[in-house]
């Protein structure tokens, strides 16, 4: 019995460590692009929910490191910063997409450890709130009589997630030649809208998150949602492409990376918080306001979706050449 009772004291203690073993402080989330975009909507409003849920001590600090779609971020953690079991970075179907695409130059997704999901973003397009066009068929109708007429603005580089939903869309309205849709890439997706507001493109592609705060002040209006089927909470009265004719989907999942260097400890520590931070009723009332659907993954289940997401990627990059 003592012995049996030794045992059990022991398991306890080694339970104990190990779910203490890493202690988190001065934590950070990366957005890699400037304010505004869907990057840093996934840093801070995961980030105060954890704040807010008692996850992280303290105030989660987030730091916007726009530059190369991502890459000047991916760069920095992968070379500086490979083992800082504090950190975290917003990650998207965009960040999938560059790698698939080796728009990351000399880095893979093996140099990171990824985390999970907190959602699927669907895609948006959308105009100025006094433009002429008011249906994703008027515009692709604009791009087939005459391609110069139109840009097209995202927050992706060039053959980006933004980019590839615009092109997929159009590919669905019978535009052959997707090459001649004139797409215009800014870093993130509040430059894009910023652009759009001054007159210097005629359309914006990207995200229902990131487009919230622009609807809620009336300055875009959304004319496709590219979802299955309408979305609910504050975008239901938003069309689908779907429903216009133009049967395209297009989600963009949010999620984070890691250092590949981080503890094990450490990587289990935040998988954790992302789960409880998923779950809680906090994140659900986020998700409705914002347009975001369910996608929950964590640890080895997301590492392995990221992987098909890219292999997939690289298929459609094909397929539409934008690669060999």
């Amino acid at each position: 019995m003592k012995k049996l009772l030794g045992l059990a004291a022991a398991f306890t203690v080694a339970s104990s460590i190990a779910a203490f073993a890493f202690e988190p402080n001065n934590t950070e989330c990366i957005a890699p692009a400037g304010p505004g975009g869907g990057w840093d909507f996934t840093c801070r409003q995961v980030g105060k929910t954890m704040q807010d849920l008692g996850l992280v001590p303290g105030t989660m600090q987030v730091a916007n490191l726009a530059g190369g779609g991502g890459g000047v971020a991916y760069a920095e953690v992968a070379n500086k910063r490979s083992d800082d079991n504090n950190l975290i970075v917003a990650a998207s179907s965009a960040t999938a997409t560059r790698l698939a695409q080796g728009a990351y130059p000399g880095n893979t997704m093996d140099q990171m450890r990824w985390v999970g999901a907190v959602g699927a973003d669907y895609g948006i397009i959308a105009v100025a709130a006094d433009s002429d066009i008011s249906t994703l068929p008027e515009l692709m109708d604009m791009i087939k009589a005459d391609p110069t007429s139109v840009s097209v603005a995202g927050g992706s580089a060039v053959g980006g997630w933004d980019h590839l939903k615009v092109l997929i869309a159009a590919q669905k309205a019978g535009i052959d030649d997707v090459r001649q849709v004139k797409y215009v890439a800014f870093d993130g997706g509040g430059e894009a809208v910023t652009q759009l507001l001054a007159g210097s493109v005629q359309a914006f592609t990207g995200d229902a998150s990131e487009a919230k705060g622009f609807v809620d002040s009336g300055d875009i209006k959304v004319i496709a949602v590219l979802s299955p089927e309408r979305l609910e909470g504050d975008f239901a009265d938003f069309p689908t492409a779907k429903e216009q004719g133009i049967d395209v989907i297009g989600a963009n999942w949010r999620g984070f990376y890691a250092p590949g260097g981080m503890s094990d400890d450490a990587y289990a520590f935040w998988t954790e918080a992302v789960a409880k931070t998923y779950a809680s009723d906090e994140w659900k009332q986020v998700m409705a306001q914002n347009g975001l659907a369910p996608l929950n993954m964590t640890g080895d289940e997301f590492q392995a979706f990221v992987k098909g997401s890219i292999d997939s990627i690289t298929d459609l990059s094909k397929q539409i050449g934008l690669l060999k």
